[in-house]
């Protein structure tokens, strides 16, 4: 019960890894909320987990969609303890100057701005409280990028500069920032990374990956319990790689 009292918002949190990182978390003895484009995916979970978690739509690049969920959050619990910035998106393998402008646009939206908008919403309240942590979903592609994949390369690599910056200009709040950065994990967004889902692409993805498989949403989940913690009360500006080896 690690997380017992604390309640935490989980963006994307209807599937791949931001639910197991709900699973997880329910488990640790958070209040959740599964805050998700599609809400029809989000009710299904908390009607099956129970009374302990919400599920709210949200649009994470919606300046406006934010602070609903933010007021919908503290009605439903109260103060906000933990955010997990995980909701994201990429685009196909495609050369990057071939990438489209609307595409492009998109993956900085989701991936990017929602930190910044998340921030400006929720920062000031763990401000004043002194206290907090926030953690960002980044990835592999961001220390090591693969071709082809360049402007999610990119957006994943802001994400990790960001995490580190709000960690040093935040920590004199008591607020903790960390990021995880899962290789490629059996999600629903594993088909788009790798173009095309064939036996010969997984194993040509997996033959990269020193321990041999892909992550699974329990391994992000069981690193992000940990970080949003207070067995990692002194640890911050962390972009921790969770990712069998494949950035060695």
């Amino acid at each position: 019960m690690r997380l017992k009292g604390k309640t935490a918002i989980v963006t994307g949190g209807a599937s791949g890894f931001g639910e197991g990182i709900v699973r997880k978390f329910l488990a640790e003895g958070a209040r959740i909320v599964i805050a998700d484009i599609n809400l029809g995916a989000a009710q299904i979970i908390a009607d099956e987990l129970g009374e302990s978690t919400v599920a709210l739509q949200v649009d994470v690049a919606d300046g406006g969609s934010i602070e609903s969920l933010k007021a919908a959050t503290k009605k439903a619990f109260g103060e906000i303890d933990i955010i997990i910035n995980n909701a994201g998106v990429t685009h196909l393998p495609t050369p990057l100057d071939e990438v489209s402008e609307e595409d492009f646009d998109r993956v900085f939206s989701v991936n990017c701005k929602s930190v910044y908008l998340i921030s400006k919403s929720f920062v000031p309240d763990m401000k004043a409280r002194r206290s907090g942590v926030i953690l960002n979903v980044a990835s592999t592609a961001g220390v090591s990028p693969r071709p082809n994949l360049n402007w999610y390369n990119s957006s994943k690599g802001w994400m990790n500069t960001a995490t580190k910056t709000m960690a040093v200009e935040l920590a004199p709040f008591g607020i903790r920032v960390n990021a995880v950065n899962p290789v490629a994990g059996e999600t629903p967004l594993l088909g788009s990374f790798m173009g095309e889902d064939t036996p010969e692409i997984r194993q040509k993805f997996i033959s990269t990956i020193p321990l041999g498989r892909f992550s699974t949403p329990q391994d992000i989940a069981n690193a992000a319990c940990y970080l949003c913690s207070e067995e990692a009360s002194m640890v911050t500006g962390v972009c921790m790689q969770v990712d069998g080896g494949r950035c060695i």
